[in-house]
């Protein structure tokens, strides 16, 4: 399936998706994130009514369009797909949001005091770069808030079993410190979310196989089963510690 073709692939998922989550925690997003999660991290990182907020991968854009509606931000999502950006415009109808589609990095020029990168930061193999596009586009005392999966390189096994390794680049907590503050980005607020983001992966896994036949007759049996197979990928390696999630806000100094 094309990066762009989204809009089969949402309709195809959307029924497991809701099931996987507790109620009133599916906002729509494409991750391993909860909406109270989603609301926390956007807390800490100081969004609020007017905050010019910049949502680096947005997808189409459920945690954009729930922190937009829940917070009252000034929204700018951006997405290298066309088909997510297109999306996330039909379905923010009424919220004070924007989207743009561009090839990351470089970021939209601006100054932002919230830049967001939610479930995405893996898919960056060079993280200095990005990291200090970030910097460049936050207004002095700007916050950045992400959400990390750390852990090592993945070995060639285990690129050879998981699908689309090519977006799959882990990074060390040690190394990401490191590279934040050499570019001037300063970390204020931590939460591991190993444990539960390793419990929605289950959840989804469980439900997308449930749903298997319904999800087959929309996208296919390929893509069913790399679904699958990243999933339970996923679902191992944060059980067993080979990759633990944190959330964080990091301040520019």
């Amino acid at each position: 399936m094309r990066q762009d073709d989204r809009a089969p692939f949402l309709a195809a998922l959307h029924r497991s998706r809701v099931a996987a989550y507790e109620p009133g925690q599916y906002v729509g997003q494409e991750s391993f994130m909860r909406a109270d999660e989603i609301r926390r991290l956007a807390r800490c990182a100081g969004i609020g009514s007017g905050v010019p907020v910049l949502d680096v991968c947005c997808g189409t854009a459920g945690p954009g369009r729930y922190i937009t509606a829940e917070l009252g931000c000034s929204y700018l999502g951006v997405d290298s797909s066309a088909g997510a950006v297109a999306i996330a415009r039909s379905l923010a109808a009424g919220l004070p949001c924007r989207f743009e589609q561009a090839h990351l990095p470089p970021l939209p020029d601006g100054r932002f005091a919230v830049v967001l990168l939610l479930e995405t930061m893996l898919a960056f193999p060079d993280k200095p770069a990005l990291l200090a596009e970030v910097a460049r586009v936050l207004e002095p005392g700007g916050r950045f808030a992400c959400t990390v999966e750390a852990g090592s390189p993945l070995s060639r096994d285990e690129r050879a079993r998981m699908p689309d390794a090519d977006t799959v680049w882990l990074v060390e907590s040690a190394r990401l410190t490191e590279t934040m503050a050499e570019v001037g980005l300063a970390p204020t607020w931590r939460r591991e979310c190993t444990t539960s983001h390793r419990a929605t992966a289950t959840a989804l896994l469980r439900s997308f196989r449930a749903d298997a036949p319904a999800i087959t007759s929309r996208i296919g049996t390929r893509a069913l089963d790399d679904l699958l197979a990243a999933h339970q990928l996923w679902d191992d390696w944060l059980g067993s510690g080979r990759v633990r999630k944190f959330a964080l806000v990091a301040e520019k100094r």
